[in-house]
């Protein structure tokens, strides 16, 4: 039997507001209930984005995303139902970001029953950055939203 959920962080931290995703998911150790795993990827490869959630009833991604909004605003997806908004990118420093991942599962049929996407708006993106003052403000707003979904029942 697989894990009940996963919630998956994705990014650099090397990377200014790329890193939400690890930030979040520290935000989160101790937070979720049992059978919850949380995994970090440092990218969005498809492969590894597919086994990181295979097994699980349900799996959350948390990233940075670019959509126009303010920076630190935070935005949930149910992308199972559908595919991510147009107007919605989801942030990769290198290769593919979790979008493309997310899509080319869905193509496959290896999609999660339940896959809601976290996005939190970035700002800053260069090497060497850190987390910028308001995504990471975003990041525990994201964090509590998470912690929250995975304790209703």
């Amino acid at each position: 039997m697989g894990d009940d959920a996963v919630v998956i962080g994705v990014g650099n931290s090397d990377r200014g507001d790329d890193g939400v995703g690890a930030e979040a998911l520290g935000r989160l150790e101790g937070r979720v209930p049992p059978g919850v795993r949380l995994v970090r990827l440092s990218g969005a490869d498809p492969a590894e984005v597919m086994e990181a959630w295979a097994g699980a009833a349900r799996a959350i991604v948390v990233d940075a995303m670019v959509s126009g909004a303010p920076p630190g605003t935070v935005r949930r997806f149910d992308a199972a139902g559908a595919p991510l908004p147009a107007e919605v990118q989801l942030v990769s420093t290198h290769a593919l970001g979790a979008g493309a991942a997310i899509e080319m599962a869905r193509v496959l049929g290896r999609l999660p029953d339940a896959l809601a996407v976290y996005g939190v708006e970035g700002d800053v993106f260069a090497v060497g950055a850190g987390l910028s003052e308001a995504v990471a403000a975003g990041a525990a707003e994201a964090a509590a939203r998470i912690a929250d979904e995975l304790a209703a029942p």
